[in-house]
């Protein structure tokens, strides 16, 4: 099956990339837009990677099947370029009235708004001096984030071009969230802070967690962090459609087991993890290169459970009923803990459990007067555990703060690592963020050195979430890959 496009078979394509994720159509329109012929190759029906969206409990009902909230898309340079033709096209991002809410016992809440102003005033009206705090935290680098976001979602170590503002975030990323959330006195900012620190799915006693905390808490004061309108899908589906008004072409259900298989081409773009790059390679690639790809670390699995409701979750903070995204853990030690609990291969009692209720803001997720509710925990990499366990625990955390949830439920999907990895290679063990952040692997990926999209063969280049600046609806890894063959091969 193939959508788009024209193609002189005789003459070859100028790049050829394989798998239609985020990432790759990134590369692909970044090419197309260049000039240059291009000719996308995906294994699954459908186009989108981790953007996909589907009726995977009753029919009317639309889930994601991955990615849900999109606060990385909403600052992407990359989607910046793209903007007038994606709206064009039909992705619209819609804003939930507050972004993110994190609800601890007693019906309190922690609450990430937009405004900078209005975050400082709530949580300073929970007492004491957070909101100040909070403030002096993230107001340079929200004033900088223009000079900060280019560098942040670049590729690894360049000189930056505006250093005070780096280095301003530089002081705040490096720390662990632990030392980070120390400077507030409440449970609400310090718990506000811990959850978006966890997306880095690592201990949060780990050097550089705080990056992720700063980052994703920015963005949300900068941009928000917005659903797509109808869901994911409709972001991949504007991609798509923005490439083949550029002239690319897409073949959907043609999953490549070797290079040989494709067409000529002056490049190949792999949107692709490491494990998969070492075999599609082959002995293109030096002995050692491939053994430094095997030895690439992939993190902890995703444990998601979607739900069809018949009425809206009952969260017993009103402000949560109001919110896109919630982090569901309690206060900052019971966060911390249940990240050790898994980086440890157990699965936390409690987890930390990342929800998001789309259906807030956009009611076409689901039939008239009924909701949807996306949730997933973070649990050991390739667990192959109880799933009934797991997802009484993910519930056991939602009625904790939602109290009778299980009495608007009407049906459930559950997915496992191995259901992950059956439904897109690319997340090997359940892990959906293309490999561990841990440790240099948060900047130097795939392998350790500066040329993270090329490979020893010049002619193949990696355009993953393996490469920098890693997870997220971003496309910057694409963007990148794209611009680094562009100024070698494709000149």
């Amino acid at each position: 099956m193939g959508v788009g496009g024209s193609f002189n078979s005789g003459s070859g394509y100028d790049a050829i990339v394989v798998g239609a994720g985020p990432n790759g159509l990134a590369a692909a329109v970044t090419l197309a837009a260049a000039g240059r012929s291009v000719l996308v190759v995906e294994a699954a029906a459908t186009v989108g990677g981790g953007a996909r969206t589907a009726e995977l409990t009753l029919p009317g009902y639309r889930h994601d099947v991955c990615s849900a909230v999109h606060p990385l898309a909403a600052v992407s340079p990359f989607f910046a370029s793209r903007s007038q033709s994606l709206v064009r096209h039909g992705m619209e991002l819609v804003h939930p009235e507050i972004p993110l809410a994190h609800p601890l016992d007693g019906g309190r809440a922690g609450l990430l708004h937009r405004s900078l102003d209005d975050t400082v005033a709530g949580l300073d009206s929970a007492g004491g001096d957070d909101g100040r705090r909070w403030r002096r935290l993230f107001a340079p680098v929200v004033d900088g984030w223009s000079h900060i976001a280019p560098h942040a979602l670049g590729p690894v170590l360049r000189l930056p071009r505006h250093p005070v503002a780096m280095a301003r975030f530089g002081s705040r990323a490096l720390l662990p969230a632990t030392a980070t959330a120390r400077r507030f006195d409440g449970d609400e900012a310090a718990a506000l802070f811990a959850g978006c620190a966890a997306h880095a799915f690592l201990p949060l006693e780990r050097p550089l967690t705080s990056s992720f905390g700063v980052m994703l808490a920015a963005s949300a004061h900068v941009a928000g962090w917005p659903f797509v309108r109808g869901g994911s899908q409709a972001l991949v589906d504007a991609l798509a459609a923005d490439l083949i008004e550029l002239g690319g072409t897409i073949e959907v259900g043609r999953r490549v087991g070797a290079l040989r298989e494709l067409p000529p081409s002056r490049v190949v773009l792999l949107d692709v993890t490491p494990r998969q790059l070492a075999a599609l390679g082959g002995d293109r690639f030096p002995a050692r290169y491939r053994r430094r790809l095997l030895r690439f670390r992939y993190g902890p699995g995703a444990f998601k459970v979607d739900y069809a409701l018949t009425e809206p979750v009952p969260w017993t903070n009103p402000d949560a009923r109001r919110a896109g995204t919630l982090h569901l853990g309690g206060t900052i030690a019971e966060v911390a803990l249940a990240e050790r609990e898994v980086a440890a291969g157990r699965c936390a009692e409690r987890p930390f459990v990342l929800a998001a209720q789309p259906t807030v803001v956009d009611p076409s997720r689901a039939p008239a007067g009924r909701h949807v509710l996306w949730t997933y925990c973070h649990v050991p990499h390739g667990f192959s555990g109880d799933p009934a366990a797991v997802t009484a625990a993910i519930e056991a955390q939602i009625e904790r703060f939602a109290p009778g949830f299980g009495d608007v439920v009407a049906a459930r999907h559950v997915a496992d690592p191995a259901w992950f990895e059956d439904h897109n290679e690319n997340y090997v063990g359940g892990d959906i963020a293309g490999g561990s952040h841990a440790g240099l692997q948060l900047v130097f990926r795939p392998t350790l050195g500066l040329r993270s999209y090329r490979t020893p063969d010049p002619a193949l280049f990696l355009c993953s979430a393996s490469a920098p600046p890693g997870a997220g609806v971003h496309g910057m890894c694409g963007h990148h890959a794209a611009n680094a063959a562009l100024a070698t091969v494709l000149r």
